[in-house]
């Protein structure tokens, strides 16, 4: 993955300030900044999900359902 430097960082700016207006550029940065954070937010919670149900998955395998659960439940007829 490629990596940006200061300098490319300074261009993107600058470019930015040019083509959009230094007065809607505030603007513009807080909206870039909230639909980030909703992505990242999304994200987080479907990589959460997936833990969850991976961890259900091996949980079934390590501790397969006990019969001694069943044996206690004819007794008790």
């Amino acid at each position: 993955m490629p990596q940006i430097g200061w300098l490319e960082l300074l261009i993107i700016v600058v470019i930015a300030i040019l083509v959009i207006g230094p007065k809607d550029f505030p603007i513009v940065l807080r909206k870039l900044g909230t639909w980030t954070s909703t992505i990242k937010k999304y994200f987080s919670e479907v990589q959460s999900n997936i833990n969850e149900i991976t961890n259900l998955d091996e949980n079934k395998k390590k501790y397969p359902p006990s019969k001694n659960k069943l044996k206690i439940e004819d007794e008790k007829k």
